[in-house]
């Protein structure tokens, strides 16, 4: 008997819960910033979230998987964990401290861009028309969003901070498909590994340069569901979902992010947004979509 879902409807419906999932992020984050330093709550997140990945490790496949690793890989995927974990994670959630959400996850849609650049050095792949189009249309819609600008030191200083977050966010998205492109690598190990790494690095340097507040109850369970569900069952649940979606499908329910964010955090946390930056959040997520549409012109290999 054939399911009333089919498969392709029931891969978008799951991508959709999991941008949804890590939109509420957001709105979570800035709760618990409101008694943990952003750094420290970075790497309570990410070693919880390792922890729960762990387990997995210890089947005959995935631990023959960690012998096989050459002391190249392990170096990448510690370079990985770098960049992602400690610069990208930590960059963002110091940014929500200094930043409304919404401008946050707008600067965070910077990443397409610098990507599509990084690698035509890096990776020798070349960026199509529409790419450079949508490079454009993102470009106007960050000016119609800030226009005219009107930074407080504590803005000036977030943006500071999300820049280094989108450039380590770029060069782990380009460090990450050399990892993974040959498929040698199991998905898990790279997350594993990267995760692993980085969430250890995040969380003592957030408690040498933050300290470790008392936790209340009530941000321990936005913790552990930042942790559990957002982060180590949302991962799963998405690449589950790219064995189904094409890349143009995931790039596009990925972009709803944006307006999914915009309209929690007006809900929420009470941030307002002007029809101005409405229209320029929407230019800025059209043009951000389209620059992953069409990733490279030339390839010469698969890549996820």
């Amino acid at each position: 008997m054939n399911s009333i879902i089919s498969p392709h409807l029931k891969a978008i419906l799951l991508a959709l819960l999991v941008t949804f999932l890590w939109s509420t992020s957001f709105i979570l984050i800035k709760w618990g910033l409101t008694e943990i330093p952003p750094l420290t709550y970075a790497g309570l997140r990410y070693i919880l979230a390792f922890v729960c990945l762990l387990p997995l490790s210890f089947t005959k496949k995935n631990k023959q998987a960690i012998k096989n690793l050459e002391r190249k890989d392990w170096l990448k995927l510690i370079l990985l964990g770098i960049l992602f974990i400690c610069f990208t994670q930590g960059s963002m959630f110091m940014g929500l401290q200094l930043l409304p959400s919404v401008t946050v996850s707008l600067w965070l849609n910077f990443t397409p861009l610098v990507v599509a650049v990084m690698a035509i050095f890096l990776l020798k792949e070349y960026p199509a028309f529409l790419q450079w189009t949508g490079a454009v249309l993102f470009v106007i819609g960050i000016f119609t969003y800030f226009y005219p600008v009107r930074l407080s030191d504590n803005q000036s200083l977030g943006l500071i901070v999300m820049t280094v977050g989108v450039l380590a966010n770029s060069g782990s998205a380009v460090l990450g498909r050399d990892v993974n492109r040959s498929g040698r690598i199991n998905p898990y190990i790279v997350t594993l590994i990267s995760m692993g790494f980085g969430a250890v690095v995040l969380l003592v340097v957030g408690i040498t340069l933050q300290g470790l507040p008392s936790i209340s109850m009530q941000n321990i369970i936005y913790l552990l569901w930042l942790a559990v569900v957002n982060t180590a069952i949302a991962f799963v649940i998405w690449n589950y979902t790219l064995r189904t979606l094409s890349a143009i499908e995931s790039s596009i329910i990925n972009g709803t992010m944006l307006i999914q964010i915009a309209v929690l955090a007006y809900i929420f946390l009470g941030e307002e947004i002007s029809f101005k930056e409405i229209i320029g959040m929407s230019i800025a997520a059209i043009g951000a979509v389209l620059v992953q549409l069409k990733r490279r012109i030339k390839p010469k290999f698969n890549k996820s």
